[in-house]
């Protein structure tokens, strides 16, 4: 199933959405990365050739999004998937009061802005092209795979911009479906624990290890490449839709 696919891959260029496209790749898929990080991005793809394209811009940006889908359709002349790994991460408490000042709103906003309106952004444009596929027996025309997070469930101190973000993107996971079903496109979100990425190498080793302990089974960072095969496992699974899975090892957080 996986074989001649195509996919619009967001955030590409580092973490979960890089091992998502060497995934997709090496299983005879052709990627599309639509990353800010344009450089980073040529360099994840130099290594496939011709089966990895890059068009460098930001997932809050219509144009941005309607560029890269004007690239796959020519490079490729389909879309099959989307899978929106882009992401913003900020930390803060709201108020400090030792020195008597709230939190700054702009970050805020940049989470929403990011994590959520791109997701919406990105599937309100993709959708289109996909609707275009000849539907297979089942009558599906594409996936849509989501990156959410378990700070949705189990936010902790200083996480509520990133919190509010990644819910809004499990709770429209469903209605999306719903709205799609009909033209037989799958919308999916995965809701990962704590990842070995590189949205982590700020964290003091103290914490990894404290994160570590809080993960049941297995007592680790998650793998960037168990990320990519959930997705992979999501695509070629027919029957799961308006979902979202937690990727975890059992891990939840308890308030200190």
């Amino acid at each position: 199933m996986l074989k001649g696919m195509v996919s619009l891959v967001t955030g590409g260029a580092s973490g979960l959405g890089k091992a998502t496209v060497e995934r997709l790749v090496a299983n005879g898929g052709r990627v599309v990365i639509l990353d800010v990080q344009g450089t980073r991005a040529h360099e994840v793809a130099k290594p496939f050739g011709a089966d990895v394209t890059v068009s460098a811009g930001s997932v809050t940006s219509e144009e941005d999004v309607k560029k890269a889908l004007d690239v796959v359709k020519t490079k490729y002349g389909r879309l099959d998937t989307l899978v929106n790994c882009a992401g913003y991460n900020q930390t803060y408490q709201i108020y400090n009061f030792n020195k008597d000042k709230a939190c700054n709103l702009e970050g805020f906003a940049q989470c929403i802005q990011v994590n959520t309106v791109g997701t919406f952004n990105t599937i309100r444009l993709a959708v289109g092209l996909m609707g275009k596929n000849k539907p297979t027996e089942d009558g599906q025309r594409g996936v849509i795979v989501n990156t959410a997070g378990t700070m949705a469930y189990d936010g902790d101190i200083g996480q509520a911009a990133v919190a509010a973000s990644n819910a809004s993107i499990i709770g429209m996971t469903l209605p999306i479906a719903r709205d799609l079903a009909k033209q037989g496109i799958r919308v999916v979100t995965i809701a990962p624990g704590t990842f070995d990425t590189p949205l982590l190498k700020y964290l003091p080793p103290k914490m990894i290890e404290f994160i570590k302990r809080m993960t049941p089974f297995p007592s680790r960072l998650g793998r960037p490449e168990e990320f990519a095969h959930l997705v992979t496992s999501v695509i070629e699974n027919p029957m799961l839709n308006g979902e979202t899975i937690r990727l975890d090892g059992a891990q939840r957080w308890y308030p200190l």
